[in-house]
Parts: C-alpha cells; structure tokens; sequence
C-alpha cells in the first residue's frame, strides 16, 4: 500500500524521467541537424529545404497556418519523415517557429505555427526541420502536476484507487452490451466498464476484438445518457474506434487537424464542424480584416502615417482578432456540448475541452503509452476503462536513461501488476489467424489461455477464391533461414537503421510468388523492425498496393498474407532492439492465412524467444534452409 510520500516520489520520478525523454528527443534531433549539411538533411528525410510561403491563413483556435512549396515550383516535395502531425522548426535568416504539419500533399504542405501571429519575411527560403514534440510534453508535464496537487475532488479519489490506496469499486448495474454478438468474455468485459466506479482494464491479446469491445462499452455508455472522451496514443487507434461508433450511428466529435484523420471521417472532426458554423464563418471575416490592417500598419511605417495611426490600426486589429476568438470558443462550446463521444488522441488539447469531464474515459491501446501520457485523458474523468495488451508493442522511449529508470512501463500495466482480478477481464477467443500462427505466441507469452474461432482456426490462402493451391499457400507458417549464407546486415549511412539487402531481394521475390499464385497485392503485408529496410523493400517491391511498414506501423493491422524481414545477421549475435519480444509478438500476429518469417537463425538463436521460435516451426515441420530456395 502506497504511503502519501511514496505516491508523490512516484510522480516526481516520473516527471524526471519526462525531462529526461524530452531531452534525448530534443538532442537528437539537434545532432542530425548538425551533423548533415541541408541537402544530406532533406535525403535522410528529416529536414525540407529551400521552400517559399504560398499561403497563410488561419486555422481552429485562431493558428496562423502557412503552406509551403519549393522555391521551384515545378518540383514535388521529397520523401521525408516529415508528415502530417509532425512536429517541427521553420527557420529562415534571423527567424525561428516551432509548430505541427496540419497536412501534407505530394508538392506542398501547411504548418500550423505557435505563438500567435508573426510576420514572416517576402520571398524569403525557408528551412523545416523535424522537432521534438514540445506541445505533447508540456501536456504531460501539465497533467502531472495535476496529479500531484490533487488534494481533494474526484481526481484525488481516482489516484487513490489507481496508487492503490483505495480499492476499485464495482456497481450493480445491469445494463446490456450494445452488441448482441459479443462472445462471453467480451460481455464480461463491457459489464465491467459499465459496472466499475473507478479503473477496469480490458486485457485483449492479438485478434481478440478488444477495440470493438470496448466500443460496444461506449455505445452502451452513451445508451444510458452518458457523455465519453474515446482516446488512444494513435490518430489511427482513435479512428478505428471513430469508424465503428460513427457506423453505429453515434453521434461524435474528433478533435485534431482533418488532414489527420481518415478523409471519410474528417466531416465528424471538430475543425470541420466549426468552419461549417455561422457564427464562425462571419469570426473568419473577423481575421481576415485584423489581418489586412497589420499588413498594413506595417507598411505604413515607410511612410508618414504617424505612430498613433498606426498604433490604433494594431489596437483594432487585435480586438477583431479578440472578437473572432470569442465568436469561435462559443461555436466549440455547443457543438462539443451536443456530442455523445468526444475523440481525440491521448496528448487532448485541455485548452479546447477547458474544465469538461466526462462520465466514461475510454483509452484503447492504453499499452502503448507512457504513464505520462495516459493521465492527460484521466484528469476528464469520472470513470476510466484502459484497453490493451502489455504483452504488444510497449511505449516508444529513446532515452536509455529514462527507459533504465522505468519510464516504459505503462500504467495499464503497472495497474495490470497491482489491481485486484475483479477490476480486469482477458479475451481470449481470436478471430484472426489460422491456430499454428497463433500457437507460438500463445504459448509464449499467454499461457495457452488463448483459442481460435473455429472459423479461422484452419483457414489457409489456398481458400480463398482464386488463389492456387501450392505448398506456398497450403502451409501456414514458414521460416526461412539464411544462416551460412554470408548475407550480413549493414548499418545505414545515416548510422541510426540497419538493411540486409539480400534478405531484402528474397522477401521481394517470395511477395511476387505470392502475388503470381493469385493472391491480391493489397492482401500482402511486409513488416521488418527497421526503418532502413523498409525503405529498401519499397524500392524492390513493385507494387504499390503491398504494403511495407516497420512493426510499429502495423499495430493494429491484419493482412492474409505477412512476410517478416528481420535484418539482423551478424557474428556476434548481436539482435538490437529485437530482443524486445514485445515488439516480435506484434509482427507475428498480423497474419490471418501465411506467416513467412525470413531470418538468420545462428544469429538469432542466440535469444531464448527465438530459439523457441525456431524449434516451433521445426517441430510443425515448417522449418526451410535458405539453400533450399532456387
């Protein structure tokens, strides 16, 4: 039981562990940005160069956004890290802006600048470089100190359960889950959500339907006259959840810039909402006028208008731009007052929901993100129902200091490790892959509790129409293994991703024998830990429509047909970040029909998980040498 000392050394250990982090991001991206000239900065992807302003305007909350193209204009952005929702520095000659990429199109993009409104020089060349995300770690920060101040309130009766000082409380509530379909465990679980006063934690492993159970827990939240806040660490998390509800005829709000939401969902986001309101339509006349009269304040310094002129320009203009905010804040009031479910990723901006609560706070995926950023979300909450699987893809950290010091412990699992059995629920029926997909990881990382629906438990490619029978989709699992083939991984010239290019040029070949056995591009997907080998495979293979991603990018995604390139091969037996099986669970749980694992195995054997791994697959007699391959 946590003494009151404890709690807060807790907290302040963890807003240490933040600097900490912040840091580290903060100082790598500094070194990239020193170490590489401007065009060897926009070849590694994380800078843009040479660009010129097109456009300003402004956008939600009064942001000045600027869209920016190449100086020529005939040329198309390059491939860059660089996306929508990235975080990053526009500089010029004496002149430098942190802000976000509200979009990105193939020959421009737009940034919504911080800081209010500044003037931003003609014809000037501007840099963008790749930041550190301030904004989302002064959220945190912020919701932290919060957390410990907390002295009374309902917060203060949500740390106590959450510290372990008080213990979760469950209702007798009765009712029903929104979807008839659920299978036990899943109902168990939505009565928990409904039932808890407190905490209760959705535990669902690989294929389970964690997501939609935990939409049907807020459908039947909102059944019972209940406003939600559904969050999740990912704009994607957020939209899968946004997708269902919205089917389901719910009525919600999606807060973030459109551009970072799936086009189909963008008219349910906030951002469209108020642009589409009248009263925000005439504040947007507003601004318009506040900023033709600074322009031309401005320009009337080189003339003989005189100082109090210009000043009462300037004074006009930031009370039309006061006037608009205002018009604005009241347009956002109503529309988030008539939804049912408010979404919005983890790091939810607390100066658009202002003082807000909500009876249930929903977070799916909640095992992917630090404790710091899960507690933005609960300071909203009168309830809290975390959804993941701590057994997945932990939380990113890059610090090795902050990650020695615990920073990668989520609370869902730290909760999973300290709340009683009564306050969570396991799924434990999967509906995605065929069972000798699912054995390995069931065995090794969910004590055999796992089972799979008779409708997938033998399903093959080879059934899918169209698609020949041959032993390439006849078998479910396969490993292939390169040892003794002198294929050696290599770091890349930036020095921060590895490649193995001939591993690459297989994993190319076996996608193309799966596309001529008649399998759809678009059902084939191609996962390798490193960013690097990513960006070869998408070189070699061809079409488009496969998708190549690293494990992180497939988190929550499925395909047919998996092709997994693990790069590391070397003599030291030296696996990197591979040795975070966490990560390998999620790549080996993508598949529903074929898992093709390329690797090589005297190098991996050197780690217990993939030892077992290898005697898996020879056990189920799916084990193949390189050398067999023509």
């Amino acid at each position: 039981m946590a003494t009151p000392e404890s709690e807060r050394a807790y907290l302040e250990r963890l807003g240490t562990l933040l600097e900490l982090e912040a840091a580290e991001e903060a100082a790598r991206a500094k070194a990239r940005a020193e170490r590489l000239s401007p065009a060897d900065a926009e070849a590694a992807g994380i800078s843009l160069v040479d660009l010129v302003v097109a456009d300003e305007y402004s956008g939600l909350g009064g942001l000045q956004v600027v869209k920016l193209v190449k100086r020529n204009r005939t040329l198309d952005l390059p491939w860059s890290r660089i996306d929508t929702g990235s975080p990053v520095v526009l500089t010029t000659l004496g002149l430098s802006l942190r802000g976000v990429v509200a979009n990105r199109k193939r020959d421009q993009l737009s940034v919504a600048l911080q800081g209010g409104f500044h003037d931003l020089p003609e014809d000037a060349a501007f840099r963008l470089d790749l930041s550190s995300d301030e904004v989302t770690t002064a959220r945190q920060r912020a919701a932290l100190a919060r957390v410990m101040a907390a002295r009374d309130g309902r917060l203060f009766e949500l740390r106590q359960v959450i510290f372990g000082r008080s213990a979760p409380a469950l209702t007798d509530d009765a009712t029903q889950p929104a979807d008839a379909a659920l299978n036990a465990a899943q109902q168990a679980a939505v009565r928990l959500g409904l039932q808890a006063r407190d905490v209760a934690l959705i535990h669902g492993p690989p294929g389970t339907g964690k997501t939609r159970t935990l939409v049907a827990l807020i459908r039947a939240a909102v059944a019972r006259g209940e406003q939600v806040l559904a969050t999740a660490p990912s704009n994607l998390a957020v939209d899968n959840m946004m997708e269902r509800l919205v089917a389901a005829g719910v009525r919600v709000v999606r807060l973030g810039h459109p551009a970072r939401v799936l086009p189909e969902l963008a008219d349910h986001t906030l951002a469209v909402q108020v642009a589409e309101h009248p009263d925000v339509r005439a504040a947007r006349k507003l601004v318009q006028e506040a900023f033709q009269l600074r322009r031309k304040a401005d320009k009337e310094t080189r003339t003989r208008m005189d100082r109090k002129a210009r000043g009462a320009m300037r004074y006009e203009a930031k009370q039309l731009l006061k006037d608009a905010r205002r018009m604005e804040q009241q347009a956002i009031e109503r529309i988030l007052d008539g939804a049912q479910v408010v979404c919005a990723t983890t790091s939810v901006d607390p100066e658009i929901l202002g003082a807000r609560r909500f009876d249930l706070v929903a977070v799916d995926e909640a095992a992917q993100s630090t404790e710091p950023g899960t507690w933005p979300p609960v300071l909203m909450a009168e309830r809290v129902v975390l959804a993941g699987d701590h057994r997945q893809l932990p939380p990113t950290v890059v610090s090795p200091e902050a990650a020695a010091g615990g920073f990668a412990l989520s609370l869902f699992e730290r909760l999973m490790e300290r709340l009683p059995p009564s306050a969570h629920v396991q799924l434990t029926a999967q509906y995605r892959m065929h069972a000798a997909i699912m054995g390995f990881s069931n065995r090794e990382l969910y004590a055999g509790t796992l089972t799979a629906a008779p409708e997938v438990e033998g399903h093959l490619l080879s059934d899918l129409p169209g698609v020949e029978a041959s032993p390439l989709t006849t078998e479910p699992l396969e490993l292939i293994d390169t040892a003794g083939a002198g294929w050696d991984e290599a770091l890349e010239p930036d020095g921060e991703s590895r490649r193995n290019p001939d591993e690459a040029e297989l994993v190319a070949k076996k996608v193309q024998a799966l596309v001529q056995a008649g399998l759809p591009p678009g059902d084939i997907g191609v996962i390798t830990p490193y960013a690097a080998q990513a960006r070869l495979l998408r070189g070699l293979i061809a079409d488009d429509r496969v998708e190549v991603d690293t494990v992180d990018g497939f988190q929550g995604r499925e395909k047919e047909a998996i092709v997994i390139s693990l790069v590391r091969s070397n003599p030291d037996q030296e696996l990197g970040f591979l040795t975070d099986v966490r990560r390998m669970n999620v790549a080996l749980t993508r598949a529903r029909r074929k898992l093709l694992v390329v690797g090589d195995g005297a190098t991996l054997s050197a780690h217990p998980f993939y030892a077992d791994l290898l005697s898996y697959v020879e056990a189920a007699g799916l084990y193949r040498s390189v050398w067999e391959e023509a």
